[in-house]
């Protein structure tokens, strides 16, 4: 089968390699749809700590699948599912509390195991959702970052009214903008840096979209660009009382300054998330297959499997400055035209 294999920092390419058998409790899967992300980027350039990677690995953490054989209580052979990448053990103390995201068995799918970016994958069954026929597949591959996302948002409770500023104009922001509507904030502000995200910002649901320090402070802000200066900024919007997430990676040994005092004057909450838990992966695909998310309108670029290459420069901002850049997939197979948003932008 083809794969995109990353066989060390700086060394990536698409291989042909044997097909996977699936064991024990596990199922194959033809992936359709994959996403790219700065955190492929990472897994790409060897940024991210050691301690969460396995290389040579196979890309691929965000995407939707079509099963090859029936699965008794999943889905039938054909139709459409998301996995889980993280992958629990179930039985440590974490997994007992449903902290899976925090399992003491680091292992996901993308960073320790082969990833979807290939045309079969073998995945634990416990892992598999089954995706309603009424769902496009674009909608279905961004699950796994909504998860992200989701689990952040709903770790504590948020009241209705916020003032929400997000410091960042990726996916991540970007989705972070769409799903923080649910909770009913007074306003929503983004700051990005490129003029050109404007637009995607204010379908995802921002009131507003400053490439400047958003004025006043904030209720809750989240901080999904993953650099040291943007996590600096989040922490500076915070009002008295207030939430800041930390949702961006930045690169392994990052390090800011921070005022303790402040902190605790102000009483100020900052929540680190990583990943997403069980629940909320479920909470996600429950919202997907209800209709109640669609956040297929992010989709900007859209590459063949033979075109990693493009991809890859595009995600890295290879794209002209007043071009919007939301969401880079690859189709895996042409099958997955079938499921896809008729007019969704494929960059030449």
């Amino acid at each position: 089968m083809r794969a995109l294999v990353v066989r060390s920092p700086h060394d990536v390419a698409l291989e042909t390699l044997a097909d996977p058998i699936a064991v024990d409790d596990e199922v194959l899967i033809a992936p359709l749809l994959a996403g790219v992300c700065g955190t492929d980027l990472e897994l790409i350039d060897g940024s991210i700590d050691p301690s969460y990677v396995r290389y040579p690995l196979v890309l691929g953490h965000e995407w939707v699948g079509q099963l090859v054989d029936d699965v008794p209580g999943v889905a039938r052979g054909g139709e459409r599912v998301v996995v889980e990448g993280i992958i629990p053990c179930g039985r440590c103390d974490e997994c007992h509390i449903e902290a899976t995201n925090r399992c003491t068995t680091y292992d996901e799918i993308g960073f320790t195991r082969p990833g979807a970016l290939a045309d079969r994958i073998a995945v634990p069954k416990r892992l598999v959702h089954r995706v309603d026929e009424s769902v496009h597949a674009d909608d279905a591959v961004l699950i796994e970052p909504m998860a992200v996302v989701w689990r952040a948002l709903t770790r504590f409770p948020l009241r209705d009214g916020l003032d929400v500023a997000i410091v960042g104009d990726g996916t991540i922001a970007l989705l972070a903008a769409h799903l923080v509507r649910r909770f009913n904030p007074a306003r929503v502000v983004v700051a990005g840096r490129r003029a050109a995200q404007a637009p995607l910002a204010k379908a995802a649901g921002a009131d507003e979209f400053v490439t400047d320090v958003p004025v006043g402070r904030f209720d809750l802000v989240i901080e999904a660009a993953g650099t040291g200066p943007a996590a600096t900024s989040a922490i500076a919007l915070a009002a008295r009382g207030a939430m800041v997430i930390l949702l961006g990676l930045p690169p392994h040994g990052t390090v800011i300054d921070l005022a303790p005092d402040d902190l605790v004057n102000d009483d100020v909450v900052i929540q680190g998330s990583f990943g997403y838990t069980s629940q909320a992966f479920t909470d996600v695909v429950e919202q997907v297959n209800a209709g109640d998310l669609k956040p297929s309108f992010l989709i900007t670029h859209r590459f063949a499997l033979l075109e990693t290459d493009q991809a890859i420069a595009t995600l890295r901002g290879d794209v002209s400055d007043t071009e919007p850049r939301g969401k880079v997939v690859i189709v895996v197979t042409q099958l997955a035209q079938a499921f896809t948003v008729p007019g969704a932008s494929r960059d030449e």
